[in-house]
């Protein structure tokens, strides 16, 4: 009777842990909902890190869930760009890698996209026309991770090896879902096309047009757009006028004015006062 019943316990007992982390999963996506309501950047720093990790506690346990690797996926960045980007470009870089190898997880469910991955860069591109617009989210969070690891690793040429596939991967988001995230894929695309040279491809106007569609998308609202259309397009045009205005704008704005983004619009307002000591010496 008792080895009828030793299997049977096991099995019940993984049961009930599997039921536990999956309501888990639930409890810290409304957390991280919260947490991008959070306007106290230095409270939200603690409370993200603890989180990270418990985060990485239950998908050890539970390593296939979808929902706990997108979310360890977005923590990472988010802790990455609004509490280390600025003080270490090399730990950063290790976050930001992280943080695209969980969302790639979720993507590598897909054996084409797995084996896309593995081949040349027109194979990957084949492979993304295999997902459809239920991906976004693991695509979106993968490319963020991985094209903001290689912005800050610009002299290994491994890493820039791999910006076209970053690139198809936003594209794709474009294409398919272009508010995602406040209209991240076209931020994205506009700072590439204005940092990249035009013999290799890049487009000032494009790049122009891009931001000003991701402004439109969340009227204004969501700040690091104005932070990253005067970091990356109005600095490399030598627009003094159009700089000073989009920091004038992160400036003024209220937090309140996004509710659901008073944490990223924090982090903008902190690294619009960065930004703007840089135009004085630059213009």
């Amino acid at each position: 009777m008792v080895r009828v019943f030793l299997p049977l316990a096991l099995l019940l007992a993984g049961c009930v842990q599997t039921i536990a982390i999956r309501s888990m999963s639930g409890i810290l996506g409304e957390g991280m909902e919260a947490f991008y309501e959070e306007p106290d950047l230095q409270l939200a720093r603690e409370a993200l890190g603890s989180n990270l990790k418990l985060l990485e506690a239950l998908i050890r346990s539970d390593p296939e869930n979808e929902e706990l690797l997108l979310m360890a996926s977005e923590g990472f960045s988010a802790y990455a760009l609004a509490f280390v980007e600025d003080d270490s470009a090399e730990r950063a870089a290790q976050l930001y890698r992280r943080a695209r190898d969980y969302a790639l997880r979720i993507l590598e469910s897909d054996e084409e996209f797995a084996q896309g991955l593995q081949g040349d860069v027109a194979s990957f591109k084949l492979s993304l026309s295999a997902l459809e617009k239920d991906d976004v989210p693991a695509i979106f969070w993968a490319a963020f991770g991985w094209g903001s690891a290689i912005n800050l690793s610009r002299t290994d040429p491994e890493a820039i090896a791999d910006l076209p596939r970053v690139n198809a991967m936003m594209e794709f988001v474009a294409r398919e879902d272009r508010a995602y995230y406040f209209g991240g894929a076209l931020v994205y695309l506009g700072t590439m096309n204005a940092v990249t040279p035009v013999m290799l491809g890049g487009d000032p106007q494009r790049a122009k047009a891009y931001f000003d569609e991701a402004l439109a998308l969340t009227q204004g609202k969501f700040l690091m757009t104005h932070v990253y259309y005067a970091r990356y397009y109005a600095m490399q045009t030598l627009d003094q006028e159009l700089f000073n205005r989009l920091l004038d704008t992160v400036d003024q704005t209220p937090l309140d004015v996004l509710p659901e983004g008073r944490l990223p619009n924090a982090v903008a307002k902190e690294k619009a006062r960065w930004l703007r000591a840089q135009g004085a010496e630059y213009f």
